[in-house]
């Protein structure tokens, strides 16, 4: 691989780091597989593209897409909530949903960004090319949202969450409104995907209402890789893992398709993605298995 290549790949890979955020939330935080995330990667890319068409400021729109995926989140919960529809099939009713509304909002199925501001036009200034700049750009932001993300959960609205997710049962007893930590959850998990929509769009010059097919294996790739290879009993350290995870992946994904003995074509990403997926989990649980092995020979 090449410099060029390299880059390229720490720059997306910091983007599905958001994307691995949210499902580190979802999926291990709440216990809530969230699948909203295949309608609101690209409801985040079409809002933001078509706000920067119209004029307005890039910064304005990409907090604007983060708005429309926090509204998709919380419609997901609500339908689990209020109408006790199985979380799994909420999220997909309204992933379907989300594609005609985006269809709708692009007023097609792409919308391009020719000639137009960014977030990451400002960072030309600095004289540097923009794969150089735009990775160094979005690791110290991807950190900050990290940052922002464990303070969070250390707050007492955090904690009831994570206690929701591990015990509901135990967490209503205790007053805490569980329904209300699952809205809130959902919809910050898919404020956080939205959000990376809107910078991926931002990236590669446009929305398309196609982008988000395979955004949740790719986060669900992105924690399961991170917390099979740094696990951790921490959220700040198990939050870290999961942007590491989404960058290894990435790079996994990169050096497989371009190892030419493989014969490997870029159709193939999603092959290789869930034969990686297949091969962290098999990874995981061999791992699990000889270390309760060990343990017990320890103990004899």
């Amino acid at each position: 691989m090449s410099l060029f290549e390299i880059l390229g790949t720490l720059e997306t890979g910091f983007v599905f780091g958001l994307v691995a955020l949210g499902a580190y939330l979802t999926f291990r935080v709440l216990d809530f597989p969230d699948l909203t995330v295949e309608g609101s990667f690209p409801l985040g890319a079409a809002v933001a593209a078509v706000l920067i068409v119209a004029g307005a400021n890039p910064w304005i729109a990409t907090l604007a897409a983060a708005a429309a995926g926090f509204a998709a989140g919380l419609a997901t919960a609500w339908l689990n909530v209020r109408f006790g529809i199985l979380h799994i099939l909420a999220g997909i009713l309204i992933a379907i949903s989300l594609y005609s509304l985006n269809l709708r909002i692009m007023d097609g199925p792409n919308e391009p960004l020719l000639r137009v501001d960014t977030v990451f036009t400002s960072l030309q200034a600095f004289g540097l090319p923009g794969y150089v700049v735009n990775p160094v750009f979005l690791g110290v932001l991807v950190l900050l949202v990290k940052l922002g993300f464990d303070a969070f959960l250390s707050t007492g609205t955090g904690l009831s969450m994570r206690a929701t997710g591990a015990n509901p049962a135990m967490a209503a007893a205790n007053g805490i409104d569980v329904g209300r930590m699952k809205l809130l959850g959902v919809g910050i998990a898919n404020a956080l995907t939205a959000f990376a929509g809107a910078l991926f769009a931002q990236i590669f010059g446009a929305a398309d209402a196609y982008m988000g097919i395979g955004v949740i294996i790719v986060g669900l790739a992105s924690v399961i890789v991170g917390t099979s290879l740094f696990p951790s009993r921490t959220i700040v350290a198990a939050t870290l893992a999961c942007i590491l995870g989404a960058i290894l992946y990435r790079l996994a994904v990169a050096l497989a398709l371009n190892a030419g003995f493989l014969g490997l074509q870029a159709a193939d990403v999603q092959i290789v993605t869930a034969v990686l997926v297949i091969l962290a989990l098999v990874g995981q649980r061999s791992g699990g298995t000889l270390f309760r092995i060990m343990r017990k020979e320890n103990r004899a």
